[in-house]
């Protein structure tokens, strides 16, 4: 299966376009190269680190850019001296970009450099307008606002009228 149709959900659904460019963005991953390695690791319920491979890469060499709910890391090859003294050279230092696709209210934190290993450092931070929140249960009926465009005299009477 080559592709998804999303058709049917677009018929009764607003607003889930960005679902079918994730599908895509992630069918498109699978076949990007695998260069440099890293993990993903959750450190704490909200917390995560991302570790990348970059031997050979200094922190002049990374650029780290976040915007739209995508990590862009990107590194410019570092200037080869000696090219013609090695008889084997295993260790890339060819530049690379790799993006990341970051849920909703994932913030980067910060990253460091560290034995040839970038460090990552993610965090969740729902803001408090879309945190669940306890509604306590008092007595009697809850206060209503007055309706706007009516007089005070005109809400008092109708709820003396509701009342009775």
């Amino acid at each position: 299966m080559n592709s998804l149709d999303f058709s049917p959900l677009f018929r009764t659904a607003i607003g889930f376009d960005r679902l079918a460019r994730l599908a895509d963005t992630a069918r498109a991953a699978a076949e990007a190269p695998s260069y440099p390695p890293y993990n993903i690791e959750r450190t704490a319920d909200d917390a995560y680190t991302l570790t990348m491979a970059v031997a050979g890469f200094g922190q002049n060499d990374i650029e780290i850019t976040a915007q739209d709910n995508v990590l862009l890391i990107a590194g410019r090859a570092p200037q080869a001296q000696d090219e013609g003294r090695y008889l084997h050279r295993g260790i890339a230092g060819r530049a690379f970009e790799r993006r990341f696709v970051l849920a909703d209210h994932i913030r980067v934190e910060g990253a460091d450099l560290e034995n040839g290993l970038l460090h990552v450092a993610l965090r969740r931070e729902v803001p408090e307008a879309l945190k669940p929140r306890r509604i306590a249960i008092g007595r009697g009926r809850p206060e209503q606002p007055a309706l706007e465009g009516r007089s005070e005299a005109a809400n008092s009477q109708e709820g003396q009228a509701q009342a009775a």
